[in-house]
């Protein structure tokens, strides 16, 4: 059994830890280029075994037909063992993604507040009485009737998580599909497994039945299996929208649902009024967090031109002033990006923008004093055109596009005009002004002056337009796993 986090050797396939099809890899810290450990490489093979077992599971009912509260004290178990693990969670998100000292713990608790609410929301009763209805009959009679609708497991859901975020992805998808009463087969990305495999040696120590919970590793071939495939009933699946039109393709013979969570191009709009500390600190959240490896991050800023002279300014020299460096370190303020693809994606980014005559006011390369790593300097551009490259595609990488705009209609227009409607976000000293201009804005999600304060949990998250269908965390996240049927029927 595999039990040292950073050298795992095995799959768990039905109940059991299994050896891959295609042995194990390297897995690869981005900041030294070094193995931090080892990780299995499946494939068709591993991947068939992982449906059979989640399809012979759902149908068995051992588990979907377990009561909601044993299921959910199932799962208490395991919110408890993880949050027993949170340093080795902290350490594996620090070196195997590159997220910084302060990065890491928002993601795990964000990924435990979330775990949290679907715990709650699936205690909740299935089933909702609807209104009585009094029919009058031929003979003079009256019928009394009702209806009822019922919240079910949808069957076998494969989820596929991306290299950004491993354990929040692998948790927020594989705990709602479960306590709903699903079986899972997890596919986590080939950059960053060892997060989904912690995850999976916890879920291996609990008593579920043989098949409930699967994980399996590898490439595309895998991935098209799991879309494929008619005895999976539905794909979660977070990624580009490149990737993610290919997985619609690939469930569309089988009409199997999907859920996409996608890319995006999100704007921050900061208003002429705007507190320009609370505008820094959305600002460089939006782009730096990460390394700019977030589907929602607000890369796009609009900025009102009364201010934006001085936004520019202040935004650069904050920006010139961070730390970039090993992540490991407690002085660094962005890691790397994951693997040198994406650094060589920025660098094509930095080079459309200048030829599109963006003006560059700081980075736009290599850092020059790191020799090794995936690393590319933090950069702002202002005078950017909002139908550019660099204002319409997703870069993934650490570059703010500054955008005047001089009304707030105006910034409306622009915010909506984008393939993509994720995420977004407002800067105002006019709450009911910016609460205004958010409901008008075609996007998933908008943070005024930065959102709640902490991560709320009933918030769902997803997307307008090419950035997804479906939406996760809260209620209605957990509510993607299920499917509604309804009842009538009469007194007698």
């Amino acid at each position: 059994m595999a039990t040292i986090t950073k050298n795992c050797t095995d799959l768990f396939i039905d109940g059991r830890w299994h050896t891959p099809q295609f042995g194990v890899e390297d897995v690869i810290n981005p900041a030294t280029e070094a193995a931090i450990g080892s990780a299995p490489l499946g494939g068709p093979q591993d991947c068939e075994a992982a449906i059979n077992a989640a399809r012979r599971a759902f149908d068995s009912g051992a588990w979907s037909e377990l009561a909601r509260s044993q299921r959910v004290a199932t799962l208490r178990k395991l919110f408890d063992k993880l949050l027993a693990c949170r340093e080795e969670v902290l350490e594996l998100s620090v070196a195997e993604m590159g997220y910084t000292q302060a990065q890491a713990p928002f993601q795990f608790h964000m990924a435990m507040a979330h775990f949290e609410k679907y715990l709650e929301v699936a205690l909740r009763d299935p089933i909702t009485p609807l209104p009585m209805l009094i029919t009058p009959q031929a003979n003079g009679t009256h019928l009394l009737g009702s209806a009822i609708k019922v919240r079910e497991p949808i069957g076998v859901v494969a989820a596929i998580t991306p290299y950004n975020a491993g354990f929040l992805l692998g948790l927020v998808k594989s705990v709602p599909a479960l306590a709903a009463g699903n079986t899972v087969v997890l596919k986590p990305s080939p950059y960053t497994p060892l997060q989904s495999l912690l995850l999976a040696r916890h879920i291996a120590e609990l008593d579920l039945p043989a098949g409930v919970f699967n994980l399996v590793t590898g490439g595309n071939e895998v991935g098209e299996m799991l879309g494929t495939d008619p005895r999976v009933d539905m794909v979660s699946f977070t990624g580009s929208d490149a990737i993610g039109r290919k997985v619609m393709a690939q469930a569309a013979p089988t009409l199997k649902k999907v859920h996409l969570e996608l890319g995006g191009k999100s704007a921050l709009i900061v208003r002429h009024d705007a507190d320009l500390e609370i505008a820094m600190q959305a600002a460089l959240f939006g782009f730096v967090f990460q390394a700019g490896q977030g589907c929602s991050m607000t890369t796009r800023m609009l900025v009102d031109n009364r201010i934006r002279g001085a936004f520019v300014e202040q935004l650069g020299d904050i920006t010139r002033k961070l730390v970039v460096g090993d992540p490991a370190a407690a002085t660094t303020d962005m890691g790397p990006l994951i693997r040198d693809v994406a650094v060589a994606r920025s660098e094509r980014f930095v080079e459309a923008a200048l030829q599109d005559g963006a003006t560059l006011v700081c980075g736009g390369q290599r850092p020059a004093h790191l020799q090794r790593g995936f690393f590319f300097e933090p950069t702002v551009f202002d005078n950017v055109s909002n139908d550019s490259m660099l204002a319409q595609q997703e870069v993934f990488g650490p570059i703010a596009a500054v955008v005047g705009f001089d009304s707030d209609a105006e910034a409306i227009a622009l915010a909506n005009a984008s393939n993509y409607g994720l995420g977004g976000g407002i800067v105002s000293r006019d709450a009911g002004t910016a609460m205004q201009m958010a409901l008008r804005v075609r996007t998933g999600m908008v943070m005024i002056n930065n959102g709640p304060g902490d991560v709320h949990p009933d918030m769902p998250f997803g997307g307008f337009k090419q950035s997804g269908l479906g939406r996760e965390w809260g209620e209605d996240g957990y509510y993607e796993f299920t499917e509604l049927k309804s009842i009538g029927f009469n007194a007698g």
